[in-house]
């Protein structure tokens, strides 16, 4: 989960009615663009742009959603399902979402303020016993990654673990006690770091205050409130995916990937070549990411999501106020992150990159515009997450060929990312 939480995003609503483009002719060995009809006058130029940057950056396979109430709606596929195959990718596949994972679980907890069981003032002593500083870290801290704890995953030895044992069980006890077993890394509130940690304490928060395990609360909360009857939050236990999923794929191991994702030139070089082959992690028990990464869902129901996460449908008017007001720059440019949500350029949302999957979700509320897209690899040969590749080629489509895609907000200066490789960042 070194990128655990990637990126990002955009703000508002908005429905989206999937409807498809015409297929254009492959640029590669990769399948074409998949479309049921013709689509949106933007479609022809989306398509040509992901199958380039697909066969460019060696990713298997992707699922595109846009909406847009000026430009239209549409959904396209790109791609294989299994890599070497001719197993087409689906729009109704399921895919680990990673870090979006982390909005649910900041959302339950701002729901839970405007319940009055819990302030954002709060310091996270009051809930968990042991956190270092935990007397002076607000919930608040924790939400925006401004806490200062160390996160699990860049721990040495848990890389190694994941690298052994891919099927291994994570409690949170765990993961916590790894992170607190090494110093803090700056006083509460000082600045910006991307943590893991952070994020699974407050599912601890959620779990004491509600007296139900976390995928009910989430259940109960979010999921059925906007029947997002193909999103779910698995068991500890449970390393499945629901069908239809395509296999997930990653370059490089946990503990190679613990610095960076970025190949060495030689095996950048082989992997787009095709003679180096991404690991197979699809089955890779992510219990190690819990309410920091661990979600499930498809693109439908991340639209649908991410429109309410932005424009409203989950807080009230005065917490989604207090929640957009939160966005702040981190690294400078137009990357930004607040309570459980991040900026990137004209999108709020999120993105989430777990071993052998990467999704992103933005929604810009000046235009109304959506974007969801979820690949079948982590990061691509250079390092950068698939689904942020794929999402910069297609924003000056829409913005303009002098848009400039802003940095990432957990890869910007004084942001570390939190997730070491085989399982980027949840």
């Amino acid at each position: 989960m070194k990128t655990l939480a990637t990126s990002l995003v955009a703000v508002v609503v908005l429905a989206v009615s999937a409807c498809s483009s015409d297929t254009t002719e492959p640029e590669s060995a990769t399948p074409p663009a998949s479309s049921e009809e013709a689509g949106p006058e933007y479609v022809a130029e989306v398509e040509s742009t992901v199958d380039r940057l697909m066969r460019d950056n060696a990713i298997p396979g992707a699922v595109i959603q846009i909406s847009s109430p000026d430009r239209g709606d549409w959904t396209g596929t790109f791609g294989t399902s299994t890599l070497d195959t001719d197993d087409p990718i689906s729009a109704d596949d399921h895919f680990r979402i990673g870090s979006n994972t982390k909005t649910m679980t900041v959302t339950a907890i701002l729901q839970l303020v405007q319940e009055g069981r819990v302030s954002l003032e709060d310091p996270i002593s009051k809930y968990i016993d042991g956190v270092p500083n935990g007397d002076t870290i607000t919930i608040a801290q924790l939400a925006e990654m401004r806490s200062g704890l160390y996160s699990y995953t860049f721990d040495p030895e848990f890389n190694a673990t994941l690298d052994r044992e891919p099927e291994k069980v994570w409690t949170q006890e765990e993961l916590l006690q790894i992170a607190f077993s090494r110093p803090v890394n700056f006083p509460p509130g000082e600045q910006f770091e991307y943590s893991n940690t952070n994020t699974v304490l407050l599912g601890l928060v959620i779990e004491e205050l509600t007296g139900m395990p976390v995928a009910e609360a989430f259940d109960e909360r979010i999921f059925a409130p906007l029947e997002l009857g193909n999103t779910s939050f698995p068991a500890i236990e449970d390393s499945s995916i629901p069908d239809p999923h395509p296999r997930g794929y990653m370059f490089g191991t946990n503990v190679s990937t613990i610095d960076t994702f970025e190949l060495p030139d030689d095996q950048q070089a082989a992997a787009l070549a095709g003679t180096l082959k991404p690991n197979d992690v699809t089955d890779d028990n992510p219990s190690w990411a819990w309410t920091a990464g661990a979600a499930i869902s498809t693109v439908d129901d991340m639209t649908t999501y991410v429109k309410a996460l932005v424009g409203g449908g989950l807080l009230d008017e005065q917490m989604q106020n207090t929640r957009l007001d939160s966005v702040q720059s981190v690294g400078g440019g137009t990357a930004g992150y607040g309570l459980g949500m991040a900026q990137f350029g004209p999108l709020l949302g999120h993105d989430g990159q777990l071993p052998g999957f990467m999704t992103f979700m933005g929604h810009d509320p000046d235009t109304d515009l959506t974007i969801v897209i979820a690949t079948n690899l982590s990061t691509v040969p250079s390092g950068e997450g698939s689904a942020l590749t794929l999402v910069k080629g297609i924003l000056p489509i829409f913005y303009g060929s002098d848009y400039q895609a802003p940095s990432d907000p957990a890869r910007a200066p004084g942001a570390e990312e939190s997730t070491p490789v085989p399982t980027p960042g949840g």
